[in-house]
């Protein structure tokens, strides 16, 4: 039912100093990394790291009710939050994920790639929050 690995979610204090890490210790050019924006429904502010073969969304909270601040609280240096993954059909993902006895945390929603997401609780997952995310309809 997955499709394939869009990004892996690391939760960080500050995105400016994320970045930096990935261009001075790993190499990685400037223009490959995105511009910081912000999803204010979702609390948090977000940037992608584009590697060879996926991405690494930075995401820094937005606000002390973000909950990316609350994981923070818990990993005061950042840490991993999510792993993303692609699917055909978000509503088709959800209802099966549903069916199947996972907890499905809120409704389908826009995320930062524009497309609609949703997350599974850690729960379900060993431990991981998984995010489910429609495949943007320009990768079809």
């Amino acid at each position: 039912m997955i499709g394939r690995l869009n990004h892996v979610g690391v939760a960080v204090p500050s995105i400016e100093a994320a970045k930096r890490t990935y261009v001075e210790l790993y190499g990685v050019r400037e223009e490959d990394i995105t511009r910081t924006g912000e999803m204010p429904a979702q609390g948090v502010r977000y940037a992608f790291v584009n590697v060879a073969n996926s991405q690494i969304e930075l995401i820094e909270p937005l606000g002390e009710s973000s909950p990316i601040a609350k994981f923070l609280e818990k990993n005061p240096q950042g840490g991993q939050h999510h792993v993303c993954f692609e699917v055909k059909d978000i509503y088709e993902a959800r209802d099966s994920m549903i069916a199947k006895g996972a907890t499905v945390l809120g409704e389908p929603r826009i995320g930062a790639h524009g497309t609609l997401i949703i997350f599974v609780h850690p729960k379900n997952s060993n431990g991981v929050l998984i995010e489910l995310m429609e495949t943007p309809k320009e990768a079809h």
